[in-house]
Formats: structure tokens, sequence, C-alpha cells
């Protein structure tokens, strides 16, 4: 485990660069340095954090005439916040400055021929900032340095994928935007729920799952063709791993099903599982280049009898 301070050092410099490539007054304000993760995690994070940062800088931070006529400190606020949170870790940044622009978003997305017009027309705005996600999409009007070279967000979303990671959005027009990135505290090491589908043993890593409920069949109902469960007043999609992972399952349609509430972000799940086995703390062997096509396997693990469990990513899965 080392600080995630080598990796932050280089960003002030960063920004008083580009507050002279850009002509506008920023201040980047840093917390959390001491912050401690997983080596490999570390020496990965940079690139997605300094493409974030220079994200709030060129897009975000508005012009110093606009941000008189909105009212608010001509110095732009850019910031960078580390901190851990149960058995991960979220680095937060953001900046005071434009946020983004929904309809922007969804009509460049038209232009470059992403989704339809008639499929635009039904994005909420969330969807619509989920956009910006998609390979190679850029909002910027001119190609410069910083922007508009058609590396965007896919490339900060699969890097921290890539980690067992998730990045999420929260923006208000006007107001600015923060990006929040939760990754695990190591990837060596995880608390894992060890459960039984078909005739084999899979792990699913603790820190996305919410809840184990029992379900009777009774409880199913059908929404868009999709089964779903009300959950405590919620409709949580039901995902069927024995189907995912093309299996026979070993319990008959009439009896209770054994559910794992999982979660990525604000959306939640149910994995439909046929046993459960218990909690166990377990080392991950990573797969390579074997998986690679199987995005639902993060990699694998050796039980104490000597079997091997496979990981499910519960990311890729929901």
């Amino acid at each position: 485990m080392v600080p995630i301070e080598s990796v932050l050092q280089k960003f002030p410099r960063m920004i008083r660069d580009l507050n002279k490539t850009l002509g506008k007054k920023m201040e980047l304000t840093m917390t959390g340095e001491e912050t401690e993760m997983d080596r490999t995690v570390v020496d990965e994070i940079g690139d997605p954090l300094m493409h974030l940062i220079r994200n709030s800088a060129d897009h975000g931070i508005e012009s110093a005439e606009l941000r008189a006529q909105r009212g608010k400190p001509d110095v732009g606020q850019i910031f960078l916040h580390a901190f851990q949170d149960g058995n991960s870790v979220v680095i937060e940044v953001g900046d005071d400055g434009n946020g983004i622009d929904a309809e922007a978003v969804k009509n460049k997305a038209i232009e470059k021929g992403v989704v339809t017009p008639e499929q635009a027309a039904l994005l909420t705005e969330k969807q619509c900032v989920e956009l910006l996600f998609h390979p190679g999409f850029s909002t910027a009007k001119q190609v410069s340095e910083i922007s508009g070279r058609g590396v965007g967000l896919d490339v900060v979303k699969s890097k921290v994928e890539s980690l067992s990671g998730e990045v999420t959005v929260r923006t208000k027009l006007g107001e600015g935007s923060t990006w929040v990135i939760r990754l695990p505290l190591t990837l060596a090491i995880i608390q894992a729920l060890m459960v039984i589908i078909g005739e084999e043993k899979y792990a699913i890593p603790l820190d996305s799952i919410q809840s184990i409920e029992d379900v009777t069949p009774s409880d199913l109902k059908l929404v868009e063709n999709r089964e779903v469960i009300n959950l405590r007043g919620s409709v949580t999609p039901i995902i069927r791993l024995n189907e995912v992972l093309d299996t026979e399952s070993t319990k008959s349609p009439d009896e209770d099903m054994v559910v794992v509430i999982a979660r990525k972000g604000d959306q939640q799940v149910g994995l439909v599982i046929d046993e459960l086995m218990g909690q166990q703390e377990i080392v991950i062997k990573p797969l390579g280049k074997y998986t690679a096509k199987c995005k639902f396997i993060s990699g694998a693990t050796i039980l104490g009898d000597g079997e091997i469990a496979l990981i499910l990513d519960t990311n890729s899965i929901i």
C-alpha cells in the first residue's frame, strides 16, 4: 500500500501551465493525499485523473467574462478529494464551472451518429451525460493540445473499470460538475461471498453486494419483458446467473430463490444463485488473456481444498 500523493504532486504545476495556455484563472485544491492504495492502482490511476483535471480546466471553467456575468469569483476552483470509504477509495475531481450541458451532448451525439434523433428524444438528462463515455466522443469545438483529439472519457472509464472500479458524474448546469471514481483499496486480497451456481463455485466481491434476499417465485413480475422484484419499494431487475454463465440451475422453478442484491453506482440488480456458501477472504489470481473475451470473469482464486473458483465481475454483469 502506498499513499496516492506520488500521483497527485504533478497536478498543481499542470494547472499553472494550463492557466497560461488557456488564458483562464484557475486554482487547484487537493485533499486526502495521504490516502493509501494498492501500488498497482496508484501507478495506473494517474492518467485518468490528469484527463479529468484537464477536462475541468478546458470544458468546465468558463471564461472570466462569463464567470463575472454569473456572479462567480473570477478564479475558477478545481478540486480533487481522495478518501477511504469502507473497502474502497473514492476520488472526486470537479470544478465550479459550467457543468455539463445535456442538450449540447445530445445534439453532438446525434451529429456523430451515436444515437438517432428518435432515441435521443427518449433519453433522460442522466443518460445524455453518460453519452460522454462513448468511444471517441468529444464536445470540443476545435482540436487543441488539451482536448478535441478524440481521446475521450471512454479511456478514463475503461482504465478505471480495468482496475475493478467505476466512474460516475454529478453535474448541474451553470454550477459545475464532479466526477466520482470509486476504486478497490487493494487488488490482491478481497472479501468475497462464495456461492454455487450449477455445479460450480464462484466468488462475488463483497463491496458490490447490498444484501441477500429470499424471493418466492410469486414475487417475480415482468416489466418490459424483464423479470423484476419489488424490493422495499424499489423495482429491482433480476439476472439469473445460471443463464449468464450458460449452466444448468440445480433448483426447480417452483423453489424459493436466493437473490444477491448487487449495486453499481445508483443501479441495483438481483443476481439469482443456487446456493450460498458464506463469506471468505480470497487472493485474486489474474487469468491474463485467457478470459479477455469473457467480460463476466475478473479472475480466479484457489480455495482451501485446492479447488479453483472464478471471481464474477458484477459491474460487467449489471
